[in-house]
């Protein structure tokens, strides 16, 4: 089990709320290989009852975010085979949210891309949590 260092407030942030997006990040839920198949991530979101999975990639970095939606969607296609794998699917990629990014900055850039959800990452690319917008 991964543990996270404490949050703490950051007090010098331009929107005056001192907070990052480690400091409002969730935990990070199922973390997955982006080879994995499409039906077996299905099986995991459906077992994990979470409304998302974290890819990760060869390096174990963040390389996406896919939901239940996207995973119903893409197995509904013509195009479907059951030996599509997740990184061969359309997600989003990234940008993903730094961990030390001001959360007012970060919130408005999700809002830009029509995100609800957004992996928060550190400096060298690996998953901390999610930052999730409420409606």
């Amino acid at each position: 089990m991964t543990t996270f260092p404490p949050r703490t407030q950051h007090l010098d942030s331009a929107d005056g709320t001192g907070l990052t997006a480690r400091d409002a990040m969730h935990a990070p839920g199922p973390q997955v290989d982006d080879h994995m198949a499409v039906d077996v991530a299905l099986s995991v979101l459906i077992g994990a009852r979470v409304p998302h999975l974290l890819l990760r990639d060869e390096d174990g970095r963040c390389a996406g975010l896919v939901t239940l939606a996207q995973l119903a969607a893409h197995r509904g296609g013509s195009w479907y085979s059951d030996r599509t794998r997740l990184r061969d699917i359309p997600l989003d990629r990234g940008p993903f949210t730094s961990s030390t990014s001001i959360l007012g900055e970060a919130e408005a850039a999700m809002r830009v891309r029509t995100l609800d959800v957004s992996p928060v990452i550190d400096e060298h690319g690996y998953a901390l949590g999610v930052l999730a917008l409420t409606p």
